[in-house]
């Protein structure tokens, strides 16, 4: 039990990465109840534009100065790729048979994957990402590296903002509207297509900062990356309550915490030394989402609503 803090904060930490990636899934499906599967990719590609704006970096550039740059290369290459797949992939289905957009988003991901694999250089195996120097660091007892609390400072702060965002502003409430009835919001004058496009973005932003975090402490990229990765942030979305901004930091951290403690502790348990490791991690991250849709079908904060017409 010794342990215990490391794990939770190993938790806390992967939950961090979930929780922001799935912030892209609950914006996109609380506006247009769309599942955008492509979202893993869309994270990947956000790893892969801060590398290669890494790259363009004079030679010896701090990672001080670096990672706020990557950092912008990653969100201009994710946004750019998320509001080109709902301009030219999901606007032209909208309104027709909810089948149509599911199908597509999945195309659409094995697409992206396959572009990144032929066209970048190398892609076909993992690209060394860079990292900060220095070694980790301990705080009561709890080993970190930079990575990590680049991660537990970013992952929080975006979501406060984002969430300050949606409740304060003037685009934040048309989300609002537009995600409650997005008819009666054009009669209103509101803009749903920009509405919509917005939350791509925001999105696509939020899956960057996750993938740039993801490379920092992995120390490295890959263009299969996104897909194990999208669908546990997809799960989190749903274990919080898809469409709820909190309840996938929420879910996120649910998810990341269960993931940790799973691994280390259940090869533990007497007669349960077989369903415990790293090589278990995946199912029980899939049985957490099982049990809670069994007892609580709307996830965590969700509320029961019903479908749109």
């Amino acid at each position: 039990m010794h342990e215990l803090p490391q794990q939770l904060a190993n938790g806390l930490i992967l939950g961090a990465m979930y929780g922001l990636i799935a912030i892209g899934y609950t914006m996109v499906y609380g506006i247009v109840q769309l599942i955008n599967f492509a979202h893993g990719e869309i994270f990947m590609i956000g790893g892969f534009g801060a590398l290669t704006t890494f790259l363009f970096l004079p030679s010896g550039t701090s990672m001080w100065i670096a990672v706020p740059v990557m950092l912008v290369g990653g969100a201009l290459a994710s946004v750019a790729t998320a509001t080109a797949a709902e301009r030219f992939a999901y606007r032209p289905l909208r309104g027709g048979p909810r089948l149509a957009p599911l199908i597509t988003a999945i195309g659409l991901s094995i697409a992206l994957q396959q572009i990144v694999w032929a066209f970048y250089p190398d892609a076909k195996k993992a690209r060394s990402f860079p990292q900060f120097d220095g070694d980790a660091f301990s705080v009561i007892g709890i080993r970190l590296q930079p990575a990590d609390l680049f991660l537990l400072l970013a992952a929080p702060l975006c979501m406060i903002v984002l969430g300050m965002f949606v409740s304060k502003t003037r685009t934040g409430r048309a989300m609002q509207a537009t995600a409650q009835d997005p008819d009666t919001a054009k009669l209103m004058g509101i803009n749903t297509d920009r509405i919509i496009v917005t939350a791509f973005a925001i999105g696509g932003a939020f899956a960057a900062v996750a993938a740039v975090a993801h490379g920092l402490r992995y120390g490295q990229v890959d263009f299969m990356m996104g897909f194990i990765a999208g669908l546990k942030a997809f799960t989190a979305a749903v274990l919080g309550g898809i469409g709820n901004i909190y309840g996938a930091m929420l879910g996120g951290v649910v998810l990341g915490l269960a993931e940790a403690l799973a691994t280390a502790y259940i090869q533990d348990i007497p007669g349960m030394s077989q369903l415990g490791g790293g090589a278990w991690a995946n199912v029980w991250a899939f049985v957490l989402l099982i049990v809670v849709l069994l007892v609580r079908p709307q996830g965590l904060l969700g509320e029961r609503v019903t479908d749109r017409a």
